[in-house]
């Protein structure tokens, strides 16, 4: 009788202190520039206040080299006011020369293995390519991330579908209209107190206790979570908006801001209304200062259910693209059982 042939890949548990190097090698050439992926290693798996990544290697039996990697992040968050230890997939990586779907769901299925003995929940954001791997492996869709954004300066759209010239006078008109209609929309509305700030503020640990929902899933948004997050990580800069009661100085609201290409990109937001939905009146305080620092646009990139949307719709944003969440439920909950919410802060970048 035949042996059966050896199986050609099998998989290591890594260890973050032991196989730093090991990693970085895998992730030459396949996921970014070198330097920048030294620092993610660095920050996002060496330095994160919740653990080290659940990390699996794929080892290539016939040669013992190692071809692959792939990892889960640890998140806390908490599931309708319990404690849930969640893993966000992030960094599969293969060898071109073993760049194949074998390769890439053995690695998948030892992370969602590995990842199950330990978190409560495992979600990604996978690419369109990356997609029917998730689904082979067994996670199913929860929902979607939608990008919303509302334009500030008009000019620059007008000028895809005219003159340049008339564009910028077109837009000067257009601005001017949507300032006075924002303005009369916000004239009743409560005025807080505005602060921007370069660090995450340690009343987010206040805010959150006066607000954590008692329903959603959803990570911890505190203090040691944004300033983790946000402050110590070594790629874009965030400000904070910090919205607070002038009278107490209590916080009401914070939003996480990034700047691209004249975009302010909202990465993470919270509030004392937020497990019900954001006020449009922090919005417009939002789109002031957005405007006031002469942003072209925001946008906003949520998952979750859409009633919580009506703050953001009110103050005139609408959804611009959307991609697909998959997870795993570790008690074998189907995707619909769950009140999930997701920000882009939610991702590893």
């Amino acid at each position: 009788m035949t042996e059966a042939a050896p199986a050609p890949y099998a998989v290591d548990i890594g260890e973050v202190s032991r196989d730093r190097e090991t990693v970085l090698a895998l992730w030459r050439g396949n996921l970014g520039e070198n330097a920048r992926m030294q620092s993610k290693f660095d920050w996002f798996y060496a330095r994160c206040p919740f653990g080290e990544p659940a990390l699996c290697l794929l080892r290539h039996v016939a040669d013992g080299s190692h071809v692959g990697v792939a990892a889960a992040g640890p998140r806390r968050m908490q599931d309708a006011g319990s404690p849930l230890d969640a893993g966000v997939l992030v960094d599969l990586a293969v060898t071109t020369e073993h760049r194949s779907l074998g390769p890439a769901m053995m690695l998948q299925s030892a992370v969602a293995e590995h990842g199950a003995a330990r978190f409560g929940l495992l979600y990604g954001f996978p690419n369109p390519k990356a997609a029917p791997v998730f689904k082979r492996v067994g996670y199913t869709k929860l929902g979607e991330i939608v990008r919303h954004a509302r334009v500030l300066r008009h000019a620059g759209y007008l000028a895809r579908r005219m003159p340049r010239a008339l564009a910028e006078i077109g837009g000067m008109l257009v601005d001017l209209g949507v300032r006075l209609r924002d303005g009369w929309r916000s004239r009743k509305d409560p005025r807080p107190l505005v602060l921007w700030s370069d660090a995450a503020d340690p009343r987010f640990d206040v805010l959150w206790a006066r607000s954590a929902p008692a329903r959603m899933a959803l990570s911890i948004r505190d203090y040691t979570f944004a300033r983790w997050r946000f402050d110590q990580c070594p790629f874009e800069k965030t400000r904070f908006l910090l919205l607070s009661d002038p009278g107490n100085g209590t916080l009401l609201a914070w939003f996480a801001c990034q700047v691209k290409d004249g975009t302010m990109h909202v990465r993470d937001f919270w509030s004392v209304e937020a497990p019900t939905g954001l006020a449009r009146a922090h919005v417009d305080t939002l789109l002031a200062e957005a405007r006031r620092h002469g942003h072209s646009a925001v946008s906003v990139e949520i998952a979750g259910h859409p009633d919580r949307l009506e703050g953001w719709q009110a103050a005139g944003f609408s959804a611009r693209g959307q991609r697909p969440v998959f997870g795993k439920w570790s008690d074998g909950r189907a995707a619909g059982d769950i009140d999930l919410y997701l920000t882009s802060a939610d991702e590893d970048e």
